[in-house]
């Protein structure tokens, strides 16, 4: 239990607005092995943090991101919706969400880039992931396999993921064809086939479900075989990882 990744879903975004600094921040301090991010890139081409496709549900603004600038997108209040204490929070860009990180050696990241994504903003986004230094504790994984063959094709050392609502009826090959070394489905995708996930594990490939907020199913997804759980909720998870390895080791004393 204690190599169970603990992964912070657009960081530990229970208790701080979801793909912030404060979340991130967070995320680090309640024991992730995680974080787990959401990449978009602005109109005039620079990498920010953000989950959707607008900026309606998280901000006190509206539109497309690839519609606004960064200067548009900077002037956003990104956490008034979740707290009055978080008033004022900026959506980041991806250098500052990189710069904050860098200093924690035990968190990895898990960058998911959002569609749509070209060649040359996949370069651009990986290129700072690399001027940071960090694209060895990076997994840069997507819905979309085309992002995923073009990080490979920017970056080939770097570590990929798929991302899947279902698994597909041939996972495991499909991992093989994109060189991928995770597969990350819904919890549904995991629970509903566990020998899918022994496979994927049989060829190299981890499995971490999102997202795993119902405590409850929390020992049926270990037993089925993932690597690591995608959660809001990091710090419980992390607590619950840590009793359940002590328990174990107590068991076996």
């Amino acid at each position: 239990m204690g190599s169970l990744h603990r992964v912070a879903h657009r960081g530990y975004s229970a208790v701080a607005p979801e793909n912030t600094l404060p979340a991130f921040a967070a995320g680090v301090l309640a024991g992730a092995t995680f974080i787990e991010f959401d990449v978009r890139t602005t109109a005039d081409g620079v990498p920010v943090v953000i989950h959707d496709r607008t900026v309606d549900r998280t901000t006190d603004g509206a539109g497309k991101v690839w519609e606004l600038t960064l200067d548009e997108i900077a002037r956003l209040d990104a956490g008034s919706w979740f707290s009055s204490a978080y008033a004022g929070i900026c959506v980041p860009k991806l250098a500052e969400v990189l710069e904050l990180l860098r200093p924690h050696a035990g968190v990895e990241l898990l960058l998911e880039i959002k569609p749509p994504a070209n060649l040359e903003q996949v370069k651009f986004i990986l290129g700072q992931v690399g001027d940071a230094g960090l694209l060895t504790r990076t997994v840069v994984q997507s819905f979309d396999p085309a992002i995923v063959r073009l990080a490979g094709e920017v970056a080939p050392d770097v570590r990929r993921g798929l991302l899947r609502d279902a698994f597909d009826t041939s996972q495991v090959e499909v991992a093989q064809e994109l060189g991928v070394s995770f597969c990350n489905p819904s919890m549904n995708a995991v629970l509903g086939s566990p020998e899918t996930v022994a496979a994927l594990a049989g060829a190299g490939v981890a499995v971490m479900p999102w997202t795993a907020n119902d405590t409850a199913l929390w020992p049926d997804l270990v037993g089925a075989g993932v690597a690591g759980l995608i959660t809001d909720h990091t710090g419980e998870l992390t607590g619950w990882a840590q009793n359940v390895s002590s328990g174990a080791s107590s068991s076996s004393a």
